[in-house]
């Protein structure tokens, strides 16, 4: 045994606090593998033609971006996480893009978050 390999090594992950919505991409027409890697509903895919993904920092804002989202246009959430900052919706692309913009201008406005631009692919 070497002295590398005998010694522990010591990492330190630093979160550092802010209010920013840090992605918000929307994926028109996924291939329905995509669906499937991602735990949604392959039955779903059939009937949707986007997937919107959002992060956030701090997570727990997730829960009201998810909220915003089901309020503002017909989309269904494929995944939330307050631990992670996280938000998956599914939906047409006009109804996704519709609650991402909901999203974005809410925490600017109203809650004072950095956002970034949405990207598309």
């Amino acid at each position: 045994m070497n002295e590398m390999s005998a010694t522990k090594q010591r990492i330190i992950q630093e979160l550092v606090p802010g209010k920013q919505v840090t992605l918000a991409h929307i994926i028109a027409s996924p291939d329905e593998i995509l669906y499937v890697k991602l735990g949604l509903d392959p039955q779903t895919s059939l009937t949707r033609s986007a997937i919107g993904v959002l992060t956030v920092s701090p997570a727990e804002t997730a829960i009201i971006m998810a909220d915003i989202a089901l309020k503002a246009a017909d989309v269904e959430l494929g995944f939330v996480d307050r631990l992670s900052g996280s938000l998956i919706i599914t939906g047409s692309v006009s109804s996704v893009e519709a609650s991402v913009n909901a999203i974005l201008s809410y925490v600017e406005e109203k809650l004072g978050y950095t956002t970034v631009p949405v990207t598309r692919t």
